[in-house]
């Protein structure tokens, strides 16, 4: 590889990272949401959108929700 394919490679990474730190805030974010929403004063839609939400909280690796919960500074209980 040359410089120039390195370099690419370097801010491409970055940019993952980046993208990759927002993502896991926006993920920690849900989840504290999910984690303090009492099903029975939502409306049915709501419930339905809480529940596939937590549905696909519940599939992640539990590192990467533990990494989610962290950013947005959660307290896991």
């Amino acid at each position: 590889m040359n410089k120039q394919e390195v370099e690419l490679l370097s801010k491409e990474i970055e940019m993952l990272m980046n993208e990759r730190a927002r993502l896991l805030k926006v993920v920690g974010a849900a989840a504290v949401l999910v984690a303090n929403t009492d099903s029975k004063v939502l409306p049915a839609a709501a419930v339905n959108a809480a529940e596939m939400l937590s549905e696909m909280l519940n599939a992640l690796p539990e590192e990467t929700l533990q990494d989610a919960l962290e950013s947005v500074q959660a307290e896991v209980e």
